[in-house]
């Protein structure tokens, strides 16, 4: 098996394991917003709170009209991971994005990953080449020069920070 391979297998993993614990979490677990991504070159910020944890979506972007997107916010049964899905539930997204950022508070990433759009026949989603955004220990960002203004879907998975007795 080809390292990409492998690891496009390990991600679809991790994105079902997200998706299934979603799916059973109860109402103070998990979180679905919906909101208008917006055009016209001018910073926005859209943000969901769950508990004392928050993810942050900042983008500025260009091109057509609004495109409605939708934010995920989930926390496991046990508090120690905090997700964070920002995503076009129609895929592939027509607007060009000159930029993005998503910062999650209260937890550190573990995981991220980005996408550019859904492939043809909605079979599977075609990740960002890694050189298009950085990954830091509390924000997932485009990487200016590199990324091609191409994105559908943003994952973060953060270790949450408990305080020791």
């Amino acid at each position: 098996m080809a390292c990409d391979d492998h690891i496009s297998s390990c991600v679809k993993l991790l994105a079902l394991l997200v998706v299934l614990c979603a799916a059973r979490a109860s109402a103070d677990r998990t979180k679905t917003l919906d909101f208008d991504v917006k055009p016209g070159g001018v910073v926005q910020t859209f943000s969901a709170k769950l508990k004392k944890y928050k993810c942050t979506f900042t983008y500025a972007s260009q091109g057509g009209t609004n495109e409605q997107w939708q934010m995920s916010v989930g926390l496991s049964d046990d508090e120690q991971m905090f997700s964070c899905s920002v995503w076009r539930p129609q895929g592939k997204s027509y607007l060009f994005f000159t930029q993005f950022k998503a910062e999650i508070k209260g937890a550190k990433i573990e995981y991220a990953t980005a996408y550019s759009q859904t492939a043809v026949g909605g079979q599977r989603d075609l990740a960002l080449k890694e050189e298009e955004y950085i990954v830091s220990e509390s924000a997932v960002t485009h990487r200016q020069g590199t990324f091609r203004s191409e994105l559908s879907k943003l994952l973060v998975i953060g270790r949450t920070r408990h305080d020791e007795l």
